[in-house]
């Protein structure tokens, strides 16, 4: 009787006690799972943070680039083209630049875009985005997941208004505006969408990034913007014939200072041209970066250097020229090299760019009035095909196989496979913009005529085309 009364006063004090611990270890438990998913809600806020941040400084970095780009049209290329000219042309020169920053847009917005790179043939994009459906916040992994396909759309805009301003060079001073006009909006469409998209568009012949039948390295537009306008710089002033009184008649520039501010203006916005085509604000557009600045420097010298040694003087013009020569060819080879090869490159480029303007055009007599083809066609050629030889997997590995593993890049990588393709390349380069100028010219040609008579251009485009004149000098008091 007494073992059971003490057994039973021993349970009556242990359960509260058991009762109280085993609450506690469900609290404690509860309070683990709790503090556990606490961890992961967390965890995934900072997660789509660190996307949000680096999605807004990739799209903060590519809207700053669509200026630059802008900026390389107008007021760059209207400086420098619009020094080069006679004064008595400086503001019908300047103004194909502008019109084209209007003409471009809409085009762009109606159709170009989806031309260029919506979803189509291997030679041309689809009617999926014209009037820009489609094309808003959202980004296109495709071409880049941490911006908005808007913003792709807007910085490669800048691309197809510049490249047909580039042709103007060739043939300024002599063609109408209205004339202007057309051929550029029929050149737009017929000759750069088409390279675009075989190039840059998904499912292009020719893009590298989204696995074209036959890859071709071009970074920022060395086919696609230089080659085309350069060569069809060529076919324009042959088709034109030259200006009266060239070459007979002295031809210099009206203003070397306007053309130098110009030249700065597109070195400076040449930044956003090739390191903006890294898509992002990361490592690759740093290197896209330096690879720019150090072949326009290194072209620069090399232009001025042969000029001082075949003229015995640097002059200014040669300098800036070969900047710009320098800037043409690394324009396709920017992302693939490293800075020792992107000065080797700019070097080469503005010795062999002067060679042209100085030596080829004089030999062979054609008036490409302002070195459209010399420079950028010329250039434009020669640095695809070196992208081919010194482009380096260490600084973008853009082959791969099918594990993943990086593949040589260039000639001197191991990949010599790489330069045919550039060549075939550069070949549709040349073919797209030689027939497909020829066709437009004649046809504007027939239509509403290409050329002012020979009164209006003595008399200079300012006056007949604008009716107005870039300089008036008052009478002195």
């Amino acid at each position: 009787m007494g073992k059971r009364l003490i057994a039973a006063l021993v349970i009556a004090f242990l359960t509260p006690c058991l009762g109280q611990t085993a609450a506690a270890q469900t609290t404690v438990g509860t309070s683990s799972t709790s503090s556990a998913s606490d961890q992961s809600v967390r965890l995934a806020r900072l997660e789509q943070q660190a996307a949000d941040a680096k999605s807004s400084a990739d799209n903060a970095w590519m809207l700053t680039s669509s200026a630059l780009v802008l900026m390389m049209t107008g007021p760059g290329l209207a400086l420098f083209y619009g020094g080069l000219v006679r004064k008595k042309n400086v503001l019908g020169t300047m103004m194909q630049s502008f019109a084209l920053m209007a003409v471009v847009t809409v085009l762009w917005g109606l159709f170009g875009f989806s031309l260029s790179f919506g979803s189509g043939s291997s030679f041309i994009g689809g009617l999926h985005n014209v009037f820009l459906h489609r094309v808003g916040a959202t980004p296109d992994p495709d071409y880049s997941g941490t911006i908005p396909l808007q913003t792709f759309m807007v910085y490669q805009l800048m691309f197809a208004i510049i490249t047909p301003g580039l042709i103007a060079g060739a043939f300024a001073e002599r063609m109408k505006f209205s004339a202007m006009l057309v051929f550029m909006i029929l050149w737009s469409v017929l000759v750069y969408d088409p390279m675009a998209h075989m190039v840059w568009g998904k499912g292009g012949l020719l893009n590298a990034a989204l696995g074209g039948r036959f890859p071709t390295l071009d970074f920022a537009g060395g086919t696609v913007v230089h080659v085309t306008s350069g060569v069809s710089a060529l076919v324009c002033a042959l088709y034109l014939g030259r200006r009266v009184g060239y070459p007979k008649e002295p031809m210099p520039p009206h203003s070397v200072v306007l053309s130098f501010i110009g030249a700065c203006l597109l070195w400076v916005g040449w930044f956003g041209f090739n390191a903006g085509s890294a898509l992002s604000a990361g490592s690759l557009a740093t290197s896209a970066f330096v690879a720019t600045h150090f072949a326009a420097a290194a072209a620069a010298l090399g232009w001025a250097g042969a000029e001082w040694l075949r003229n015995g003087k640097p002059s200014t013009l040669g300098a800036i020229s070969g900047a710009v020569a320098g800037l043409v060819a690394i324009t396709p080879a920017a992302g693939f090299v490293s800075p020792m090869p992107a000065l080797l490159i700019g070097l080469i480029a503005g010795v062999f760019c002067y060679w042209m303007v100085a030596k080829v055009k004089a030999k062979f007599g054609y008036d490409d009035s302002l070195d459209a083809f010399g420079v950028h066609g010329a250039g434009g050629t020669l640095g695809a095909l070196l992208t081919g030889v010194f482009a380096s997997s260490a600084v973008n590995p853009i082959f791969k196989d099918a594990r993943g593993n990086t593949l040589a890049s260039g000639v001197l990588e191991g990949n010599p496979h790489q330069l045919l393709n550039q060549m075939l390349g550069v070949a549709i380069a040349w073919g797209l913009a030689i027939v497909g100028t020829l066709i437009i010219l004649k046809v504007v040609d027939v239509t509403i005529g290409l050329r002012v008579n020979e009164e209006e251009e003595v008399q200079g485009l300012d006056l007949s085309q604008h009716g107005e004149e870039g300089y008036y000098w008052e009478a002195s008091a």
